[in-house]
C-alpha cells in the first residue's frame, strides 16, 4: 500500500498524547507564582495548540513582552521537572504510528512545544523511532512560520500532510500549501476544524491508516 504523501507532520499536544494535566499545572504554577487566579480545567483546555506567549498574554491581558516571558520562564520551571510526564498517549496511536511505519511512510514531529520537551514525552511514550525529527516551537514562533522553514529546507512539500486537533495546525498547513488533516479526540472542535474544510477529519486513532490509502 502507498501513502498519497510524501511526509507526515503530526502535532504532538491534543494529537498523539493529551497533555492537559501537566500544561494546566504548570500554567497555573506560573500565573499563581505572579498573584494571578489559577484557571479551572475547562479554561486550561483552551491553551492546549496554541503557542505559550498567546496563551498567557489572553490570560492576563498584559503586552509587556518581558513580564510574559517571565511567565513562561516559570510555567518551563515546572513543566520540563515533572509536567511533561503528566501526560497520557491517546488509545490506539501507538498501534497507528507503527503501521504507517511498517509502510515506509516518513514522519515527525511538528509541534508549539520546545523540542526537548517534545523529545522527552515521545521517548517516555517509547514512539521515538517513527518520526525523523522534532521540529518545535518557542517564543514568538508561529506553527506556519515552522513549517514555512521546513519547505524552505525541501524537508516538506505540497505533497506532504500536516496532522493536527486545532485550527493553528490547519492554518500552518494550508498557508504553506499542504494538505491537512484534523483529528477530534484532541481540543479543537469539529465546527473549529470543518472552518479549513480539512482533507481529512478522523474521530478516533485507529483512522489515521486512511492515510495509507490513495486519494479519491
Amino acid at each position: 500500500m502507498t501513502c498519497p504523501y510524501d511526509f507526515i507532520l503530526f502535532d504532538l499536544d491534543g494529537t498523539l498524547s493529551d497533555p492537559i494535566d501537566g500544561i494546566g499545572r504548570s500554567i497555573n504554577y506560573a500565573l499563581e507564582h505572579f498573584a494571578y487566579a489559577p484557571l479551572d480545567h475547562a479554561q486550561q483546555a483552551i491553551c492546549i495548540g496554541p503557542p505559550l506567549y498567546h496563551s498567557f498574554a489572553r490570560i492576563t491581558g498584559s503586552t509587556d513582552e518581558a513580564h510574559l516571558t517571565a511567565l513562561i520562564d516559570k510555567y518551563r520551571e515546572r513543566y520540563g521537572s515533572v509536567g511533561y510526564a503528566e501526560n497520557q498517549l491517546y488509545p490506539g496511536i501507538a498501534e497507528a504510528l507503527q503501521a504507517l511505519s511498517a509502510q515506509g511512510v516518513p514522519m515527525a514531529v511538528c509541534t508549539s512545544k520546545r523540542a526537548d520537551f517534545a523529545e522527552r514525552i515521545l521517548d517516555m511514550f517509547g514512539i521515538a523511532e517513527h518520526f525523523r525529527f522534532v521540529d518545535g516551537g518557542d517564543i514568538h514562533l508561529e506553527k506556519w512560520q515552522q513549517i514555512e522553514r521546513l519547505r524552505a529546507r525541501g524537508i516538506v512539500t505540497e505533497a506532504s500532510l500536516m496532522v493536527g486537533d486545532r485550527d493553528v495546525d490547519m492554518i500552518a498547513a494550508q498557508r504553506n500549501g499542504l494538505s491537512a488533516a484534523g483529528v477530534l479526540w484532541g481540543y479543537g472542535s469539529r465546527a473549529e476544524l470543518s472552518a479549513f474544510a480539512p482533507e481529512h477529519l478522523f474521530s478516533a486513532a485507529s483512522e489515521l491508516v486512511q492515510l495509507l490509502a490513495p486519494l479519491s
